[in-house]
């Protein structure tokens, strides 16, 4: 038995080299997940994924409620969505209560190696990934004067070489700490639960291209709920100082 273990550890140690990735996940070395505070705020960040007639869609109603409420919030989106709704991005941008954040260039997971998830292939290289961060990054500044902060891969999955790509490239990597509507896919009251749930210093990951979904009403009645317990809200930038790092 001990000669079959020592065997398996010399086998992995022939073929795992240090240049290789040890992470593959959401919560990897790096990633900005909550910001310490001695308020009660936490981080409202919205994605805006395209790439289909279905994920192009635009929730004007959840945003007209931000704006109405005057909610700051982050606003992750994609190329393929800006290409998708170009005059709604201007009038974003434009809005001070709204920072604009990269949600990359075709949407893909961020790894050096190719790794995939939910069957969507990632970046395959150290180049592809600095591709995918700057392609849109160059797009965002482009059309905005301001080269996005932060950076958010579609599916929030990464490798941690990939994030200290990332942040060499100048970016924060915006994970969360809530699953505010698991890709739109939570109903009203899943929704409501998840975001009045929160912690001072959580960031709340959810989303602003599906109308159809339950995320805008959960998140009416959940702000609601924490503005009536002291609460505010900031943009991921307000906090740029206090921002918490996983080890």
């Amino acid at each position: 038995m001990q000669t079959i273990f020592f065997s398996l550890l010399l086998f992995l140690s022939l073929t795992l080299t240090a240049d290789e990735p040890r992470q593959w996940g959401e919560n990897v070395t790096g990633i900005v997940t909550t910001f310490h505070t001695t308020q009660k705020e936490v981080a409202l960040t919205f994605d805006a994924c395209g790439g289909s007639f279905r994920s192009s869609q635009y929730d004007a109603e959840l945003i007209l409620f931000l704006n109405e409420n005057h909610i700051p919030a982050t606003l992750f989106i994609n190329s393929r969505w800006i290409h998708s709704n170009p005059e709604i991005f201007t009038t974003l941008a434009a809005n001070p209560l709204f920072e604009i954040a990269n949600h990359g260039t075709a949407h893909r997971p961020l790894s050096v190696n190719g790794k995939s998830i939910y069957n969507i292939a990632g970046t395959s290289s150290p180049e592809e990934v600095e591709r995918e961060i700057n392609g849109n990054g160059d797009l965002i500044e482009k059309l905005t004067g301001k080269r996005p902060r932060f950076f958010r891969s579609g599916t929030a999955y990464y490798d941690e070489q990939a994030v200290a790509i990332a942040r060499h490239n100048g970016v924060e990597i915006g994970g969360f700490s809530v699953l505010g509507d698991a890709g739109a896919t939570y109903s009203a009251e899943k929704v409501a639960h998840q975001i009045t749930n929160a912690k001072s210093g959580d960031i709340i990951l959810l989303h602003m291209n599906h109308p159809e979904s339950g995320t805008r009403e959960g998140v009416k009645e959940a702000i609601e709920k924490l503005k009536a317990k002291g609460f505010s809200f900031v943009r991921l930038s307000d906090v740029r100082d206090h921002l918490i790092r996983l080890p």
